[in-house]
């Protein structure tokens, strides 16, 4: 696996709890949408412990100059020592890695399931696949508790607006302890949810990243439905 040198230039809270850590991308660092690296951080107090690594998907698109990871920011080892970068430290990626990548059959369409910080891997496909006019039909179901927890909302609904091939079907499942605005769907991720945002869809495959609960909920959730094993793909966020 090819390994990079990076630097951070900047970070930011994308949501409650959640941050995007940016970095300058290696002229020779290519990868598709949809792919992850391992970042590598060594502890500064620490030169002689063992580097502390973590699987992301890359958010940012190839087309775009830097590299972009989001998180949710747990109180571990790793996540205390990431939130604690500055601007210029120096840290190693690997990679790229990973299939959760657009299909290649334009005619089929794609439907993407997120919930939480899963929609990392498919805002970097919509934002190459709105740059690029990719001609394919392009569908996010997107489940969060409230919009203040929902990372890129504001970006999606953007796209959604720009891209007249894809379509964002957004809930909010816990909207009465959100402080923030919301009209749109309030429903749980559930079979009947799914038919409803897809069922004029013509051989679509399906894709799905979150927690590993979420995760297995939706592979059932497909199957129930008549998806083909080989029509659904997934990616499970362990420890995320």
């Amino acid at each position: 696996m090819a390994t990079y040198q990076v630097r951070l230039t900047h970070s930011k809270e994308i949501a409650t709890g959640t941050m995007a850590f940016h970095f300058n991308k290696p002229h020779d660092f290519n990868f598709k949408p949809g792919q992850a690296v391992d970042l590598v951080l060594i502890n500064p107090e620490s030169q002689s412990a063992e580097p502390l690594r973590h699987t992301f998907s890359i958010a940012s698109a190839p087309y775009q100059e830097g590299l972009e990871i989001a998180t949710r920011m747990r109180d571990t080892a790793y996540k205390r020592l990431l939130r604690e970068l500055k601007s210029g430290t120096a840290a190693t990626i690997e990679g790229p890695f990973g299939s959760l990548t657009l299909h290649k059959d334009i005619a089929r369409p794609a439907v993407f399931i997120a919930g939480g910080i899963g929609i990392t891997p498919f805002i970097s496909i919509l934002r190459q696949a709105t740059r690029d006019k990719t001609p394919q039909q392009l569908v996010l179901l997107y489940t969060n508790r409230r919009p203040e927890d929902s990372a890129y909302l504001d970006e999606l609904q953007r796209l959604d607006k720009q891209n007249e091939r894809f379509q964002l079907v957004a809930t909010m499942t816990d909207i009465g302890r959100s402080v923030l605005p919301w009209k749109g769907k309030t429903r749980s991720l559930d079979t009947a949810f799914v038919e409803d945002a897809t069922g004029g869809l013509v051989a679509p495959i399906f894709y799905t990243a979150g927690p590993p609960g979420m995760v297995e909920t939706v592979r059932s959730i497909l199957a129930g439905i008549g998806a083909s094993e080989n029509d659904i793909r997934s990616e499970d966020f362990y420890g995320y």
